[in-house]
């Protein structure tokens, strides 16, 4: 026993903490920025993120995979807090959000996740990628309303963004941040090289804030002071974040149907936004583990609960995070929970510390993790495969980009599943013909799987038989025939005396077709 604990305590101090203060330093950011983007008080997002860390990753069966408050839930989260009308009534929608969870995880249906053919969530992983590093971008350039975690891809080329943007951008880029961003970057770049291995003494994301930091220590005290960051370019975290904490109207969980109907939506798309993500993370992990998907949903359920109870906005797991955590070497799920406990201390003892943390740092970070989710070296894989797998891919991308990412990801579902469809067109029998005292005779066999997705093409071939033939259908080594076909031999066997063809079957089931009109 005191063995495996060493081990594990070994395992924890030189991979699953570091990784846990890199995501971290990815989480805080974004934990502030879904708040705000859903209108909830920025306590509401940092203690989303805390809970998690602490509740959700010890409840969880992932290794890789971190929770915290989503950004494809922002838009539901606002549109619910505003037709509520109170905040602490928005709070009881998250707890039954919480409760249509772990009802769905009891009753083992986060299966469902298997279903999604995997260029879909690549796509969705590549999508997820695009968007980071275009949200990222102004950030890096000096903007000081750090906007990443809205949504909505095209709206930055509508011609009011566009106007609005160059006047934001003209007003408040600073050549400070510029530089910062490019030093930074430049150092996870080269701190990525093999060469460099010797140099990580400490996590390269923490490595780059700290130098984010110097940097803009040196800026201040520059003589003009030109490229000092202004405070709206520092992450601003209150002091008093946890005495802001709203707490639920728990007597009015039956005074209104819109708290039951948006928790049960917000419910419905965070458990499809976490499988989606959890099969994700699962295909970045480099030991091949799989999370219980059922599990899963409990855990985000009791999540989720504890977020209405505590005041804070809902959570799913988050690709972003996840994609953070492996990046960083995580090994086990103490690193979520590290990253929870981080998120926890800091805002309880350092908030003046991490008030000094430039976000054009922080927007290097993130546009590091998005180049690795949507790598070109990813496309030519796909394009590799065929258009079968590509076309699925790329749709799925194009479309999260234009609308939102359960769209995409439904979207490039049902393109997999059209190609699955046309993929059973293909001919599941064969004809040969040959010639017997000049008698032409055909014989088709019919192959393990025929659906009535074969109707049309088995009705070409035997219209196609001529009179006077003799023709043997063979169904003997079927498994399954289904009841549409049959009843087209039954058909056609019934016509064929008028024809003269001469019908032999084998191993084919005879069904009523005198009733059929």
């Amino acid at each position: 026993m005191k063995r495996k604990l060493k081990y594990y305590r070994l395992i924890w101090l030189k991979h699953d903490m570091p990784a846990g203060l890199s995501v971290f330093l990815v989480a805080l950011p974004l934990c502030l920025g879904i708040a705000l983007a859903s209108n909830a008080p920025l306590s509401a997002g940092i203690i989303s993120g805390i809970i998690g860390g602490l509740v959700v990753a010890l409840l969880s069966g992932s290794p890789l995979a971190v929770s915290g408050p989503a950004a494809g839930l922002t838009t539901l989260v606002a549109a619910t807090i505003l037709s509520l009308g109170d905040y602490r009534l928005f709070l009881l929608s998250a707890i039954v959000a919480g409760l249509f969870q772990l009802i769905l995880g009891l009753l083992k249906l986060g299966s469902i996740a298997n279903y999604f053919p995997s260029s879909v969530i690549k796509g969705m992983l590549a999508a997820i990628g695009i968007l980071l590093i275009s949200k990222q971008i102004p950030i890096a350039l000096g903007y000081d309303q750090p906007d990443f975690w809205t949504s909505g891809f095209l709206r930055l080329f509508s011609s009011h963004e566009i106007q609005s943007n160059i006047n934001n951008f003209t007003d408040h880029i600073t050549s400070g941040a510029i530089l910062v961003s490019m030093i930074s970057l430049a150092l996870l770049v080269l701190l990525q090289q093999p060469f460099a291995k010797k140099l990580r003494i400490i996590p390269a994301p923490l490595f780059v804030v700290i130098v984010g930091i110097l940097l803009n220590l040196v800026f201040t005290n520059f003589p003009d002071g030109e490229l000092a960051l202004d405070k709206n370019q520092l992450v601003n975290i209150p002091s008093n974040i946890l005495a802001s904490i709203t707490f639920p109207d728990l007597t009015k969980i039956f005074s209104n149907s819109i708290i039951w109907k948006q928790g049960l939506v917000i419910g419905l798309l965070a458990s499809l936004e976490t499988l989606l993500c959890i099969e994700a993370i699962d295909k970045l992990d480099k030991h091949n583990r799989v999370t219980p998907v059922n599990r899963e949903l409990i855990a985000q359920g009791i999540g989720n609960m504890a977020c209405g109870l505590l005041g804070a906005i809902p959570l799913t797991a988050v690709v972003v995070r996840g994609s953070a955590n492996v990046d960083a070497g995580a090994r086990t799920k103490l690193s979520a929970f590290t990253h929870g406990l981080f998120l926890l201390l800091a805002v309880l003892l350092i908030p003046f510390v991490l008030n000094m943390i430039p976000y054009a740092s922080l927007a290097a970070i993130l546009i590091i993790t998005g180049y690795n989710l949507a790598k070109p070296r990813l496309f030519a894989h796909m394009w590799s495969l065929g258009m079968k797998q590509f076309l699925p891919f790329l749709i799925t991308i194009a479309i999260i980009l234009m609308t939102d990412l359960l769209i995409g990801v439904s979207i490039g579902l049902l393109i997999s599943i059209f190609f699955i469809i046309q993929n059973n067109f293909r001919i599941e029998y064969n004809i040969r013909k040959q010639m017997q005292h000049a008698t032409e005779v055909y014989y088709i066999r019919l192959h393990s799987n025929v659906t009535f997705l074969n109707k049309i093409k088995l009705r070409e071939a035997l219209e196609r038989i001529p009179k006077y033939s003799i023709l043997t259908i063979d169904g003997s080594e079927s498994r399954f025939i289904d009841y549409d076909i049959l009843e087209i031999i039954s058909e056609f066997e019934a016509k064929a005396h008028d024809r003269h063809i001469e019908v032999h079957l084998k191993g084919i089931e005879k069904v009523n077709v005198t009733a059929i009109h």
